[in-house]
């Protein structure tokens, strides 16, 4: 939706897993203004998910993210958010698809681990500098290295909750057996020649705009609803 808003929330605190498919929440939230709702919890499902980085004080169980009209208050919806969970903070961010995620029925789980990470920009990298190389140069070498079957990344325009530094979220979608075999995560079929160069060419990519370090990565379970 170009003429909408798309906002990304990180929440923590026990039981969202649950609390964030409540019926009623939906509900609050579409009154709110949100017309599309995606959730990512790092549950049972991933569990036991290999690729886990935490730069937050503490590891981020759920990320929710909300499409509306452009001019709703995101108050309203910061407000319904913090309500279910012991911490929140939000952004609002300019979606960019580089691979499309798969469509499935309404609050049915994507067949995927979705990995998430959030970005910061170095303190020594120009923010302009940043963006080119993260989305001009990166975004090539990730779809070419990776077995990733969906690929959304989002730049953060401004907070709109909470104070937690973040510049990018992004989200690629990975076969499930990525969880726990790096041949399954970056596509190389059990060649380990192969596997070092993809990994090397990776390795080598996201040292050039800092993502290598003082990064989030949340492995997850992905929903969506219509609302």
């Amino acid at each position: 939706m170009a003429d909408g808003v798309k906002l990304i929330y990180a929440l923590w605190g026990a039981g969202l897993d649950t609390a964030l498919h409540s019926t009623q929440l939906h509900v609050l939230l579409q009154a709110a203004g949100v017309n599309r709702l995606q959730i990512n919890v790092d549950d049972a499902d991933v569990e036991a998910a290999m690729l886990r980085i935490t730069t937050f004080d503490n590891p981020v169980p759920a990320v929710v993210s909300v499409w509306t009209d452009a001019g709703v208050d995101p108050d309203p919806i910061s407000d319904l958010l913090a309500a279910i969970s012991q911490r929140s903070a939000g952004w609002e961010v300019e979606e960019t698809v580089r691979l499309e995620p798969p469509v499935v029925e309404n609050g049915v789980r994507t067949t995927a681990l979705a990995q998430l990470g959030f970005l910061r920009i170095p303190a020594d990298l120009d923010p302009a500098d940043w963006l080119q190389i993260w989305q001009g140069q990166h975004t090539r070498v990730a779809i070419d290295t990776q077995d990733t079957f969906g690929y959304v990344q989002n730049r953060v325009l401004r907070t709109v909750h909470g104070s937690e530094q973040v510049d990018a979220v992004v989200e690629e979608l990975f076969h499930m057996a990525a969880m726990t075999d790096v041949h399954a995560f970056y596509g190389s079929g059990g060649d380990d020649e192969e596997l070092q160069r993809r990994m090397t060419l990776m390795v080598e990519s996201v040292m050039r705009f800092g993502a290598h370090t003082n990064l989030d990565s949340v492995p997850t379970s992905r929903y969506c609803y219509a609302l």
